[in-house]
């Protein structure tokens, strides 16, 4: 445990932080899981909702500095591909 005061200060900030960007990586998370759902389901108006829903909230997640933005960018880019994939499939 941290002796200064400095040291003991920093320890609760990065006990907030901490407990923040897991809220944060969950939610993400959590709605990433919601679009391969959808895809599971069949569902392509579903798959199309819950990828509008995901992608704000990835973007929002990287602007504060949970993750990185190309993380962000390279999650957003994968799910918008599988779920193109998958609507040109259903569709035909």
């Amino acid at each position: 445990m941290a002796n200064h005061k400095s040291a003991m200060k920093r320890n609760r900030q990065s006990l907030l932080h901490r407990a923040r960007n897991r809220s944060n990586k969950t939610r993400m998370k959590g709605v990433v899981k919601d679009v391969y759902t959808a895809i599971a389901e069949n569902s392509p108006e579903k798959v199309v909702e819950a990828l509008k829903i995901a992608i704000p909230i990835i973007d929002r997640t990287a602007v504060k500095g949970t993750i990185h933005k190309r993380n962000a960018a390279r999650k957003v880019s994968r799910l918008t591909k599988t779920v193109n994939s998958f609507l040109a499939t259903a569709q035909a």
